[in-house]
């Protein structure tokens, strides 16, 4: 295993994360991340100023939005459906 190996399995197999790593085991930049944080979507918490993640709370939080991708697929449809001013 070479070091560039080495630290992204780390960084994967921390249980508490810094915004960095959780972005990165997220796929998503920090930027978003941030903003996530802020609208109170995903499970982060501080430990001084800095926001941390951990690694459990967040497979949990992505395990239910992948359960939630169908309900809210029909709902959007069933918004546009309205919007449109069909019953």
């Amino acid at each position: 295993m070479n070091s560039a190996e080495g630290k992204s399995h780390m960084a994967d197999s921390r249980e508490v994360m810094n915004i960095r790593q959780a972005s990165q085991y997220l796929g998503v930049s920090p930027d978003t991340l941030y903003k996530y944080v802020n609208e109170q979507k995903i499970p982060a918490f501080k430990l001084g100023n800095r926001w941390r993640f951990k690694k459990s709370k967040l497979d949990q939080w992505m395990e239910e939005k992948s359960m939630e991708l169908e309900p809210r697929g029909k709902k959007k449809v069933k918004v546009a459906v309205k919007a449109a001013g069909q019953p």
